[in-house]
């Protein structure tokens, strides 16, 4: 009889790997099918304001439509990472913009936690916390950190989706127009599709200072629909990136080396009245000692 409840215990955990593997393999397959050709609607629109100013303005609803490529750049087995270059202009002759890039890495415990300008916190997560999830880290379109967060991919119903609420910077939509709250609370939320992925976002417009109480500005609606088209389309943008992933993977790799020193990080806004991306955008900028030498100045030390 002992035999037989040891063989009964081996089979459950047998089972139980099986089926923990099998879950990894359907959260991988989902994460990459955001990866391809698409065609993207931007949709964003503040919902409720509960700004006591008799004066307050809420943001214009912002509609906007774009080609985008999202390259797979790594595929390792918890670690994908994706690319997105935007492509717009004539489609004989496009003109390719780097965009955002996400990171998605499984069961990690390392986070750089955005807290207000320009400063993310460092912080360390017992591994309980993060069992089977998966952390997107996103990035700026000159890989400095943006804002990640973890959650657990559900696949049910025919549905593949992830979801997470985090604390983040401004969207480039607003930081150049706003400067009355400095936190955007982003309620992010994955979902795969039949014919491409959506980005469905509920966030909040908050003002943070020291030693006060978080105060909530408005709420906002983000509703971003990727339709996959004919990879073909995005040519233009997959010719840019063979041509320019090295320096882009060398950018990559001094940021990595930032990262893993492990502490709370403060990022200048500029150096010499000069932001970052127009550093690192330059096509003449493509020696590495250049390159980390331009990111290391805008680490604060």
């Amino acid at each position: 009889m002992k035999k037989i409840a040891v063989l009964f215990v081996l089979s459950l955990v047998f089972i139980s790997k099986t089926e923990a593997q099998s879950k990894k393999k359907k959260d991988r397959n989902a994460i990459k099918e955001m990866c391809g050709c698409f065609e993207v609607t931007f949709n964003f629109a503040e919902t409720f304001q509960y700004s006591n100013d008799s004066l307050y303005k809420p943001s214009t609803t912002k509609t906007d439509k774009g080609l985008e490529w999202a390259e797979l750049v790594v595929d390792e087995k918890n670690k994908i990472s994706i690319q997105h270059l935007l492509q717009v202009g004539n489609p004989a002759k496009p003109y390719i913009v780097k965009h955002w890039r996400q990171d998605w890495l499984y069961e990690n415990t390392d986070f750089y936690m955005y807290d207000g300008d320009n400063n993310w916190v460092y912080e360390k997560k017992p591994k309980s916390d993060v069992k089977k999830q998966w952390t997107q880290k996103v990035f700026q379109v000159d890989d400095s950190p943006r804002y990640e967060g973890s959650g657990t991919w559900v696949h049910v119903d025919g549905k593949s989706y992830w979801e997470n609420t985090t604390d983040a910077p401004l969207p480039r939509r607003e930081y150049t127009k706003r400067s009355d709250y400095n936190i955007t609370v982003r309620g992010n939320r994955h979902e795969i599709t039949d014919n491409g992925w959506v980005h469905d976002q509920d966030n909040l417009k908050v003002v943070r200072e020291a030693g006060k109480e978080d105060m909530i500005l408005a709420s906002e609606k983000g509703y971003n629909v990727y339709k996959k088209v004919d990879d073909n389309r995005c040519k233009g943008a997959s010719d840019w990136w063979k041509k320019h992933q090295e320096k882009w993977a060398t950018v990559r790799k001094k940021w990595s080396e930032v990262y893993e020193r492990n502490t709370n990080l403060s990022l200048e806004a500029k150096v010499k009245n000069k932001v970052l991306y127009k550093y690192l955008f330059n096509e003449e900028m493509t020696q590495e000692d250049e390159i980390d030498t331009v990111i290391e100045s805008f680490v604060k030390k």
